[in-house]
């Protein structure tokens, strides 16, 4: 832990309704959106690092003016940094997800942003579609799991079939491919590790 920089653990937890605590998880959010550390938002403000120290540990009981120094160095309005916190959060939708159809099988993306060297989607398989896995990059490795159904996997000419709950491991680099060998639709999830 830096010294200008108190770990959230470390601080007590505001009660609901508590202004000082909500300054404290406010400004915490704020700072740390921008990137910054403790002793960079107290000297743009022009308040001792302790002082800004104390209000992100709920602990300091702020003058106007500090708040006024505080929220400029910040961008923002008093109101915002009194108000309670606000969920951050975002819904997405199925639709609002990638997805394409290859096959008859519709893969749709799990995340909406890009992890470094990790993929998810959701494969849904209608009664006897087949799919052709793409190889992955050397090294990678692919974790199917089925949902719903029954999921074919083959490798390599050996095929095993996934049954919901099971989770079949394999070097994703090799080429490989999916069929749903039953009457009903069958549901499975992909995650890649490049």
């Amino acid at each position: 832990m830096a010294d200008d920089d108190l770990s959230s653990a470390n601080r007590p937890r505001p009660g609901l309704g508590d202004p000082g605590g909500q300054l404290a998880d406010n400004l915490r959010v704020l700072r740390e959106r921008r990137g910054a550390t403790q002793a960079q938002v107290a000297k743009l403000a022009g308040v001792p690092r302790a002082t800004y120290a104390h209000l992100e540990t709920g602990a300091a009981n702020p003058t106007l003016q500090v708040l006024t120094r505080v929220a400029a160095a910040l961008a923002v309005s008093i109101e915002e940094l009194l108000a309670p916190p606000k969920a951050n959060g975002r819904l997405l939708r199925p639709h609002q997800l990638a997805s394409e159809v290859r096959g008859g099988v519709t893969v749709r993306k799990l995340l909406p942003d890009p992890l470094p060297g990790l993929d998810l989607e959701r494969l849904e398989l209608p009664p006897g579609a087949r799919m052709k896995g793409v190889p992955h990059t050397p090294g990678s490795r692919e974790y199917l799991t089925c949902e719903s159904g029954a999921i074919e996997i083959t490798l390599a000419g050996t095929t095993w079939r996934l049954l919901p709950g099971d989770v079949f491991v394999f070097r994703g680099d090799q080429r490989h491919s999916y069929f749903n060998p039953t009457d009903a639709v069958a549901v499975a999830y992909s995650a890649l590790r490049h």
